[in-house]
């Protein structure tokens, strides 16, 4: 066991209140959430920013010493990657997203190139104990709990508008007087998302990451987090809770388990979903359909003008607004829910 002063703590480990001395040992265990110290082996140009537990952003520098948790993740436009199924000191890894989840690369976007590379130190550890992202986390729960209206924000894949119209529905119902929560529950570890609900009014936002997932890629627990969340953010008494479902339906990080289950699709208030094109929105809206799910609203790009708009009235039979208009998205959303009590 010995001691290191690291440059950088990830955000992927923010529930854990790491120092900047931490202790590291040689045994490291190959599991997902796992903590691991680790030293950048080069700079890059794009993709080369780091969230730290503060939530800001900063440059990650040859020889950064940097605090991350192993994970996967499976981005469309971004990074693939996996925990390896063992891991040991010297070995090279790459920062696969910039809340810090660490893992082997197996494929990359063109854009961005091969992920940073990082040499292993060894597992973070407290009082000799290895650490894990999922220690003291908070409980997922196979029941719901709430009774709160909920909207959903949902899209077709990556960079459809979600978090863009779920923060401005957040804004709006908040401008309108409502106590409003907020969760993202599917997608890779950041604290972006939820920071910026409650920049936009949230009172309290919650991700899966608080329940000790560095992503949701593979699994089947996105409903078990989900309801972990709501009943969770239920005890503050909110009037409605904006849930944000990270990547796309038919994407690997349990989107379409959410809709699946039957305790949370009869729960839904409001369905929005968002995407880029014409076919998407026809897309995402068949797929929820075929589920017993009706699609009350469309945003994301093909609202940008009255092109796609009017596609989704005449083709899908439901209302397209831009999350631009911001007070039209907050008044559909409002009539949904009902006035505030």
């Amino acid at each position: 066991m010995k001691k290191l002063r690291v440059d950088k703590i990830a955000s992927v480990t923010v529930n854990l209140g790491l120092s900047k001395t931490v202790e590291v040992s040689d045994r490291i265990s190959a599991r997902q959430g796992a903590v691991c110290v680790v030293r950048a082996l080069e700079e890059k140009r794009v993709y080369d920013k780091l969230e730290l537990s503060s939530g800001r952003m900063a440059k990650i520098s040859r020889g950064d010493i940097i605090v991350g948790a192993l994970g996967k993740r499976r981005a469309l436009m971004g990074f693939c990657g996996v925990v390896p199924e063992s891991v040991k000191t010297g070995d090279t890894l790459n920062i696969l997203n910039i809340g810090g989840v660490i893992g082997k690369a197996t494929s990359y976007n063109r854009d961005y190139g091969l992920p940073l590379k990082v040499e292993v130190l060894g597992a973070a550890c407290r009082e000799g104990t290895p650490l894990n992202i999922a220690d003291h986390a908070r409980p997922v729960a196979s029941t719901l709990r709430s009774s709160m209206p909920i909207v959903v924000v949902s899209g077709t894949s990556m960079n459809s508008g979600k978090t863009v119209a779920a923060s401005k529905i957040v804004q709006e119902l908040t401008w309108k007087g409502y106590t409003v929560a907020a969760a993202k529950v599917s997608g890779v570890s950041a604290l972006k998302d939820t920071l910026n609900m409650m920049d936009h009014g949230a009172v309290e936002a919650l991700s899966f990451l608080d329940f000790g997932y560095p992503s949701t890629v593979g699994s089947e627990d996105v409903p078990r987090i989900t309801k972990g969340a709501l009943n969770a953010l239920s005890e503050s008494d909110p009037d409605v809770c904006v849930v944000e479902l990270g990547d796309g339906i038919l994407g690997d990080y349990g989107v379409k388990t959410f809709f699946s289950d039957r305790e949370i699709a009869s729960a839904i208030s409001c369905n929005i979903v968002c995407a880029i094109d014409p076919v998407g929105a026809w897309g995402i809206t068949e797929i929820l359909r075929k589920e017993g799910i009706g699609v009350d609203l469309v945003s994301g790009p093909i609202t940008d003008n009255t092109v796609g708009i009017d596609f989704i009235r005449n083709n899908l039979g439901c209302t397209g607004i831009n999350a631009v208009d911001g007070k039209k998205l907050g008044d559909f959303v409002q009539r949904r829910i009902g006035e505030k009590s």
